[in-house]
């Protein structure tokens, strides 16, 4: 497996392995949103699409413009206290 199909439908351990994280990571992704899956018969299915939009640039963007938001917010605490 190497190449993500965005209409084929991935499981989650598929999906680990395209990604190269760790089983828990997947659960977090899941849980946070960052990839949603449907729950088929007690498992999770991903869509293609789903995988390819976490690892896309524009998530990148997003997850830093959170660390960036979250990281001032810190200092300003800091600061006053």
């Amino acid at each position: 497996m190497g190449e993500i199909n965005p209409n084929e439908v991935y499981t989650t351990s598929e999906a680990q392995s395209l990604l190269k994280v760790s089983n828990s990571t997947i659960k977090r992704f899941l849980k946070k949103g960052i990839i949603k899956a449907n729950k088929i018969g007690g498992q999770y299915r991903i869509l293609g699409k789903e995988i390819l939009k976490a690892v896309s640039p524009d998530m990148e963007r997003q997850a830093v413009n959170v660390y960036q938001t979250f990281k001032k917010k810190v200092k300003h605490k800091i600061k006053n206290w």
